[in-house]
């Protein structure tokens, strides 16, 4: 069999489009030339961009692992994160993020939304620290109720290093209707 109907043969049978995770979709072509291996080929498939914000989901927010890191001016440990290439992409741009409204000091004007409602969330051990985003407002707002499910959007800052701050932060937050 020469290489050409071979090629055709290959694409024709094992053409597959699958989006794996919260990636970008990809073409999968996997090809068994001889019974005992498989070779597969994965070409990104450039998604047309809006220009609006993208959407940052909690799935993509758990692409980040945690390592006590012993902090000595706290006496205390703290979970370091490591962000994963999902989590990386995002960073910089603008993105919303829909969750419950937890007022962590109303005085402060300082809250989060939460994966979880206040009663699961991070702060009353339910969640871990990949389940809240810090919401920095740049403007005036309205005071907020605990719970409240609502979508914000901003842009999209990773803190890895320092350990008074959120590990995810939405900058210049408002209210968003996707």
């Amino acid at each position: 069999m020469n290489k050409k109907v071979l090629f055709l043969t290959l694409l024709i049978g094992f053409i597959s489009c699958s989006i794996v995770g919260n990636s970008e979709p990809v073409l999968i072509l996997k090809a068994k030339p001889f019974e005992t291996s498989t070779t597969e080929v994965k070409i990104p498939i450039p998604l047309k961009h809006t220009g609006g914000p993208q959407e940052l989901t909690w799935k993509i927010l758990t692409d980040v692992t945690f390592k006590d890191l012993y902090v000595k001016e706290l006496d205390a440990y703290y979970w370091k994160p490591t962000f994963g290439p999902s989590v990386k992409a995002l960073e910089g741009k603008e993105v919303y993020v829909t969750g419950y409204v937890i007022p962590v000091d109303y005085d402060a004007g300082f809250y989060v939304v939460s994966r979880y409602p206040y009663a699961n969330c991070f702060f009353c051990g339910g969640g871990g620290p990949e389940s809240v985003v810090d919401i920095r407002f740049t403007s005036k707002h309205r005071a907020y109720k605990t719970d409240e499910r609502l979508t914000f959007k901003g842009k999209f800052k990773l803190n890895g290093d320092d350990v008074y701050q959120m590990n995810y932060i939405l900058e210049g937050a408002v209210e968003f209707k996707p």
